[in-house]
């Protein structure tokens, strides 16, 4: 194991240390063990609160998006393990602005279990919360089942136009409904050339060939459907996208799209953008516009190599939305 790291048991507070550090003017804590950020000036009265959480690992997910114009607030879990009960009631205490709070977080079982019990410690103390599940991974279950599927990086078209729903005033029912119409209109499936490793681990969490790529992997190293000689940039690309293309025709028209091109952690960026490049000349031919592109590290898996592609569906409120401006630790948008 070759890690920037000091004592591995250590890995995530040093983390969040330096993270809080590093944005002085973005990011406050709300407990002792940083397990709670939330933006500078939560709450935001008279605002509907947007909350997420989840385990370390994946930066900038979770408490990368936690800013103006984006999440009010984050819990902070351990290496790809879920945040606690408590760190998710604090947080959500910390920004509640008095118009209630939308949990947005992965479909994974212990972030729903711990998200839920919040939610209803939350309700006897007077703060309304609402859940939507992010579940846009079509790699992880066949569409029967969707209902079933992980959230990977498509969640952050969830984050950004939940929140900026919320901050046109709009009412918690709202939000929640425009942000539930973004998880019916994204998908994503990613590819994986190599596996992580753990800091507490010390070895990587699965094997793959040198000459093997796996597609639809999850982000924690969940298996895929498909494992098999590595491919040229553009069949892989032609491939992911027809799967989410494929996945969405079943209940909807698509006439334009936002794409976003998401490293995994250690895929170089212009690796990125030749993948794009055969995305958007597939797309162009099937007579769908693309409307806004998103292409970096948007969702993270330690020192992963690979990428995932997240497609959502617009209609113009969407894309009213998408435009709106934020600014997080890791992202700014004018």
């Amino acid at each position: 194991m070759k890690k920037f790291i000091n004592d591995p048991d250590d890995f995530v507070d040093e983390m969040l240390e330096g993270i809080l550090l590093a944005n002085p003017n973005h990011l406050r804590s709300i407990r002792d063990d940083n397990r709670g950020l939330v933006r500078i000036d939560a709450p935001v009265k008279n605002k509907v609160a947007i909350v997420t959480g989840g385990g370390s690992g994946h930066l900038p997910l979770f408490l990368g998006y936690v800013g103006k114009g984006m999440l009010d607030g984050a819990s902070v879990g351990e290496v790809f393990a879920a945040s606690s009960v408590q760190q998710m009631l604090d947080v959500t205490r910390a920004v509640d602005g008095g118009e209630g709070v939308l949990y947005v977080y992965g479909n994974y079982s212990g972030d729903v279990m711990n998200f839920e019990m919040a939610a209803e410690l939350a309700e006897t103390e007077g703060i309304r919360v609402e859940s939507v599940v992010a579940r846009d991974d079509v790699g992880s279950m066949p569409k029967e089942f969707e209902d079933q599927r992980r959230g990977v990086a498509g969640i952050f078209y969830l984050y950004k136009i939940a929140s900026a729903k919320a901050a046109t005033g709009a009412s918690l029912d709202e939000v929640k409904a425009v942000t539930e119409k973004v998880n019916n209109s994204v998908r994503s499936i990613g590819v994986a050339l190599s596996p992580c490793i753990l800091p507490s681990v010390g070895k990587p969490n699965f094997k793959l060939g040198e000459d093997e790529m796996e597609i639809g992997m999850g982000i924690h190293g969940e298996p895929g459907i498909k494992r098999g000689k590595i491919d040229s940039a553009d069949k892989i690309a032609e491939s992911l996208v027809v799967a989410i293309l494929e996945d969405l025709y079943t209940n909807q028209e698509i006439k334009e799209v936002s794409v976003l091109v998401n490293g995994l952690g250690s895929t170089p960026l212009e690796e990125l953008y030749v993948v794009y490049r055969k995305i958007h000349h597939h797309l162009e031919n099937k007579g769908i516009k693309v409307y806004k592109v998103f292409i970096g590290e948007y969702a993270t898996s330690l020192e992963m190599t690979g990428l995932s592609v997240s497609l959502l569906n617009l209609d113009e409120e969407l894309k009213d939305l998408l435009d709106m401006p934020f600014e997080t630790p890791f992202h700014v948008q004018q």
